[in-house]
């Protein structure tokens, strides 16, 4: 059927449905199954769908635009969104149906002139009501004669679901005539269904309070004073639900249900919604019945909270496009929710949606982790779990903030299952696999495995494990080509007070997505900042050194940016032996400043110092904010003989890598040894022996660094044979002089290193042990076999 013949249809069952006899259609009705009743139900929603009424301009515009009655691209976006899956081919029909082009009317032939056009409108308008109206009349008909039905498990089952659907649809974007009968249907129906809206799950309650909240918001004031009287209305139920106590449900659902709508940028805290509120506390102030219980106080304080919730829209909206104070406002009203987890989860789910925009996966899949733990704890509490967010510590340590959960008001209408929790915990293992963290992907699984072992879920098992398995081999993969780049770190301090305001003087570590490079970050924030105060009031502070606020101009707005590296101990290093690890749960960040005691940058070898910084952060990375404040900051100062034996420990381990990586770098390994074995003077690692272990020089320096200098020198040397010999037993033929040079210059390297130390650098013995271990990782190299630095025999 095309567009008018699918029309025409249900103008004529909308007719029928119209002049049958009561008595015929509830017989007709009770002659149904479940799943019939169901899709007759569809279909009074996708007529509702088809005739909606969308103005006179969208009428004006489809005519001029296509001169077609088919032009279906601009009115599909606002026709019926897609319907979750149900059961049976009718229902796929009637999905299709509801997505098809609605603008169509029974009358295709009129013109573009006034006339014609207003004629249209009228047509289409009066339809439209009269659509609304015939819909409602059955629903409400349906609603009379099925109360068992839709009460089966206190108003939770799919007729209930689907009748709610319909009348909440009614409420929005209809006319001002349909929307008032159908305010009054919904007045009755939460009388009728009190327990589907306040006892067991809250669901009902919280979507009627986001769709009801969107009408307090609307341009007409009919539709704002008959929203805010219903949602009054839901309030006062609820109170005597609960034999006059509280209305702990609709306050907490209102709540969530606004935050809801800033996160999404439906609800801006304007005049309108203001009024709106204010109705409602009018009603609450009036009401003669309730003047002597708690409820106009508790009205008045839901009020106000709102108002609350609604002066960080302000500042969101002030700062929509900088992504990292975005998220830092909405974490902070998440932190402030720490004991209603419905409220925590709404605005992390939130930021969860703003890092998705941006490409920060692994932010995105953080928020979701702790969505997961927080309702991992609560189970655990209610004893429905054998582990609460604990047990995500070998996730991130920084879920230890969920812990914060407290049995108050805000824990008493939470309703959240083992369901729910499988579900979160499948987004977080999809969320892992996006953001590349592979290794982390095992141990979501092993919460989801038992659950699906005591159900029988034999084909949910067999997928998991197959993913697993494909973790395991992306592992493999990425530790093999080293092609995984899981951020690069900066951090970032602000100085200028009448700019920054509380953010003034402090500093932050930013994780940027893959490669970032210094200029890329810097420009961005240059322009950032520069949109915002303006650009010729921004500057970018180029170099790493300690800045002095007081002298600053105070006419500018100040960002010093520094590259960082992640920073291990000594203890802590043996255990992050991989790239992941040494890049996951990371806390402390390290950058070196150059300086001289003259006050230059840079100087020779003898006078060369650096100022090597570490900085700690007040959580771990990745964590759900892209950027996290420095806590604590430690500097410690490399005098010349220092810097010397930092630069060849560092040599040193790079040589050593590169021998042992999987995958041999020959390209890398000459580079690296070139630089290592040359004899120039004033350059290289001998410049440094020259400089530091020379006689005349060695005696008037402390002696545990001389000697400290001199170890690192012999592992350096020992780390050049073996590179040399690697080198050797796998370069081409027409690489064979260039080795000879590289080994000529060793050897000579070797030769002055023993006369300025006065020992023999390089033994016998070193040199067997070279051999040795350059032929196992030429085998390596061959076969392709991994070989860390533990492979090699201890007795070497």
């Amino acid at each position: 059927l095309d567009q008018y013949e699918t029309r025409s249809l249900l103008v004529c069952f909308l007719h029928i449905v119209k002049t049958i006899s009561e008595d015929s259609l509830l017989a007709y009705w009770n002659k149904m199954s479940s799943q019939e009743l169901l899709d007759y139900l569809t279909i009074l929603e996708v007529c509702l769908h088809q005739f909606r009424y969308m103005g006179r301009r969208y009428i004006v515009r489809t005519r001029e635009g296509s001169g077609s009655r088919y032009s279906t691209a601009e009115r599909r976006s606002q026709t019926m969104p897609v319907i979750r899956s149900r059961a049976g081919a009718m229902q796929a029909r009637l999905q299709q149906i509801g997505h098809v082009d609605s603008s169509f009317t029974l009358n295709h032939n009129f013109g573009t002139d006034e006339a014609d056009v207003s004629h249209q409108s009228l047509l289409e308008g009066n339809l439209a009501t009269e659509v609304c109206l015939t819909v409602l009349d059955t629903v409400s008909y349906f609603i009379q004669h099925f109360k068992n039905q839709l009460l089966e498990d206190d108003g939770h089952n799919p007729l209930m679901k689907k009748v709610f659907d319909i009348l909440l649809l009614l409420t929005n974007g209809q006319s001002e005539t349909a929307m008032k009968h159908a305010f009054a249907s919904l007045r009755a129906f939460i009388t009728k269904f009190q327990a589907t809206f306040f006892k067991g799950r809250d669901s009902i309650c919280a979507t009627f309070c986001y769709e009801i909240l969107k009408g307090c918001t609307s341009k007409l004031s009919s539709t704002r004073s008959e929203a805010s009287a219903l949602l009054y209305l839901l309030m006062r139920n609820n109170f005597e639900y609960t034999k006059k106590r509280s209305f702990l449900r609709t306050h907490l659902q209102i709540i969530i249900a606004v935050s809801r709508l800033i996160a999404d940028v439906v609800l801006t805290g304007d005049s309108r919604f203001q009024d709106s509120l204010s109705i409602i506390n009018n009603f609450a102030n009036s009401d003669r019945a309730m003047k002597t219980t708690a409820f106009p106080g508790e009205v008045k304080e839901l009020t106000k909270r709102i108002r609350t919730v609604l002066m960080a829209t302000a500042q969101m909206k002030e700062h929509e496009k900088d992504p990292e104070m975005l998220v830092d406002l909405q974490y902070s009203l998440a932190k402030s929710y720490a004991s209603t987890p419905d409220l925590r989860k709404t605005w992390l789910g939130s930021m969860a949606k703003i890092h998705l925009k941006n490409g920060d996966l692994s932010e995105a899949v953080m928020c979701y982790v702790h969505v997961t733990a927080l309702v991992a704890e609560y189970l655990y509490k209610k004893k429905l779990f054998p582990k609460g967010c604990a047990a995500f510590k070998a996730i991130t340590p920084n879920i230890e903030e969920e812990a914060a959960m407290k049995e108050d008001a805000g824990m008493q209408d939470v309703h959240d299952t083992e369901d729910v929790l499988v579900e979160l915990l499948e987004k977080c293992a999809d969320g892992l696999w996006n953001a590349e963290r592979y290794e982390l992907m095992a141990v979501i699984y092993k919460f989801i495995i038992p659950i699906y072992e005591k159900r029988r879920e034999f084909e949910k098992l067999a997928f998991i494990y197959n993913t697993l398995n494909e973790a395991y081999k992306k592992i493999i993969h990425v530790l093999h080509t080293g092609r995984r780049l899981l951020g690069t770190f900066f951090r970032v301090a602000f100085y200028g007070q009448s700019f920054f305001e509380e953010e003034d003087g402090k500093e932050y570590i930013y994780k940027e997505p893959k490669l970032t490079r210094l200029p890329e970050i810097s420009e961005r924030l240059l322009k950032l900042y520069g949109d915002k105060f303006g650009a010729e009031n921004v500057k970018i502070i180029q170099d790493s050194n300690k800045v002095i606020a007081k002298n600053l101009d105070q006419k500018f707005a100040y960002i010093q940016v520094t590259f960082v590296n992640p920073y291990f101990d000594e203890k802590e290093l043996p255990e992050r032996k991989t790239p992941f690890e040494r890049n996951h749960n990371i806390t402390r960040f390290v950058f070196e400043t150059p300086y001289t005691q003259s006050g230059k940058k840079q100087g020779g070898i003898e006078e060369q110092c650096k100022r090597r910084t570490i900085l700690t952060t007040t959580h771990s990375f990745p964590y759900v904010k892209k950027r996290i404040a420095v806590m604590h900051e430690h500097q410690v100062e490399l005098k010349p003989i220092d810097v010397a034996i930092d630069e060849m420990n560092d040599r040193t381990t790079e040589l050593r890598k590169l021998c042992t990586s999987n995958g041999l770098d020959m390209i890398q390994l000459q580079l690296k040894l070139q630089g290592c074995v040359s004899v120039q003077v004033n350059a290289g690692p001998l410049a440094y022996a020259r400089a530091f272990l020379d006689d005349n020089k060695s005696s008037k320096l402390p002696t545990k660094k001389v000697k400290r200098l001199k170890e690192i020198f012999r592992e350096f040397v020992s780390a050049c044979s073996l590179a040399l010999d690697l080198n050797e037993k796998l370069i081409k033929e027409d690489q064979v002089e260039y080795h000879e040079g590289l080994k000529a210059n060793f050897k000579d390297m070797v030769k002055e290193l023993s006369e300025i130390t006065h020992e023999q650098i390089l033994t016998d013995d070193d040199m067997v042990k070279s051999q040795l271990r350059s032929s196992l990782h030429v085998f390596s190299a061959i076969s392709g076999t991994a070989r860390g630095p533990s492979a090699f025999p201890s007795t070497l």
